[in-house]
């Protein structure tokens, strides 16, 4: 038995062995072909979004600029190793959007500003008492600042705007108020953070604006535009799909699954409203923009993405009806699904163009009556000498349609964001 067990021992031991030394003879291997997919994975990256390429050239150009300090001395000997907050704030402040950086840039000033003035005068009346108060003083301070600003920060609103420049301003206000410095070496430190972040901000601000800006408050519109496009892509090619009306049926269902982007896109519409909202007037967007008017436009498109989402299950379903169910409803929800799209469309373009929608659209209007026939049709009892399970799903995917047309008109009816 000992013998036997031994014997298996050696064979896992060998085992584990041999698959040890193939993992490490394929590694070369691996390597070789991670580092071939590579330029691929680049070229495919800088496709996708070319904005990227020159946002990554504008943050290399205003690092330069900055880093100047450290080669001009009249600059230098005026800073001296403050100098590095410009850098840093560089670094830290430039993104991808103005308004992302714009809202950065103005958190990381003001909290700066504030906390080294209160910092300043924290550490001063510090001292005021005594050497032996001093510490005590100090840090009641600290906890004070830190415990009250750390609560603030959970309030939705300044999480959303001020989270970045609340967390600038317990660290500034400590590095300060807790330094060993006498005050005029405190007031002369504070002076020179805030004089490089400010440099450091602008330039970030220059470059970021001036050269191919990319705003967040455009790229929202279009998103909005698009969602609700890629809705009206899916209702137009939905009926002749599930009805097996369609030729080139692969394609088309390629085509009809633009929609799933929309299902997780109330992230990506939070952000850029809240970017949008620091940015300066341009193009055709106002002063005082009403942004927040997106987001309910997203809330909307998503509800009926939603609904999309379910239709789209169908497509795939192993449970078809029998064609003479499937005939009894196909003229109207092919219709109805068209209608409802071309209505869509009509809303995207409106929004994208930013004009008025018209009072009465007549995909709409046609739509409404062909769900009233659908309505009036399966309240009759059409499938009552059929089986349950050949009928309901028909009966869904016709119930489904109702919702989004329902859907539909709310988005026609809901005042656009360019008219207030």
């Amino acid at each position: 038995m000992d013998l036997a067990s031994a014997v298996k021992k050696n064979e896992v031991v060998d085992g584990h062995s041999t698959r040890g030394w193939e993992l490490v003879q394929a590694l070369p291997g691996k390597l070789r072909t991670k580092v071939a997919e590579f330029p691929g994975k680049i070229k495919k990256l800088g496709q996708d979004d070319p904005r990227r390429i020159v946002h990554s050239f504008k943050v290399g150009l205003a690092i330069t600029l900055v880093s100047l300090f450290y080669y001009f001395d009249p600059l230098y000997v005026g800073f001296g190793s403050s100098a590095m907050w410009a850098v840093l704030t560089v670094v830290v402040v430039f993104e991808f959007s103005v308004g992302a950086t714009l809202g950065k840039g103005l958190n990381r000033g003001w909290a700066t500003f504030l906390a080294g003035t209160l910092g300043f005068g924290a550490h001063h009346l510090a001292t005021l008492p005594g050497e032996k108060v001093q510490p005590i003083l100090l840090r009641l301070f600290v906890f004070f600042l830190a415990t009250t600003v750390s609560f603030i920060r959970f309030f939705p609103r300044m999480k959303a705007r001020y989270d970045y420049g609340l967390v600038i301003f317990i660290l500034t206000f400590c590095l300060i108020s807790v330094s060993g410095y006498s005050d005029e070496e405190v007031l002369e430190m504070a002076h020179k953070r805030v004089s490089t972040i400010l440099i450091g901000g602008v330039t970030a601000l220059s470059v970021c604006i001036f050269i191919c800006p990319v705003w967040a408050g455009e790229d929202l519109h279009n998103l909005a535009a698009n969602n609700i496009e890629n809705l009206a892509n899916f209702l137009e090619g939905f009926g002749d799909e599930y009805f097996k009306k369609s030729g080139d049926r692969e394609s088309n269902k390629a085509s009809l699954q633009g929609y799933k982007s929309i299902l997780n896109s109330k992230q990506t519409e939070e952000s850029l409203a809240n970017f949008a909202r620091w940015e300066p007037r341009h193009g055709q967007f106002k002063f005082r923009h009403p942004w927040k008017q997106y987001l309910k436009i997203g809330s909307l498109t998503r509800q009926c993405a939603y609904r999309v989402e379910a239709l789209n299950g169908y497509l795939n379903s192993d449970v078809q009806a029998p064609p003479e169910i499937h005939g009894k409803i196909q003229e109207a929800c092919i219709k109805m699904s068209s209608e409802s799209g071309k209505a869509l469309q009509e809303i995207a373009s409106a929004i994208r163009k930013m004009t008025p929608l018209s009072s009465d659209c007549p995909y709409i209007t046609k739509s409404k009556n062909t769900a009233s026939s659908l309505k009036s049709l399966l309240k009759t009892g059409w499938c009552k000498d059929r089986d349950l399970l050949e009928t309901v799903a028909v009966a869904t995917v016709a119930s489904l349609l109702l919702y989004v047309l329902s859907n539909v008109e709310t988005l026609k009816t809901f005042r656009s964001p360019f008219m207030n």
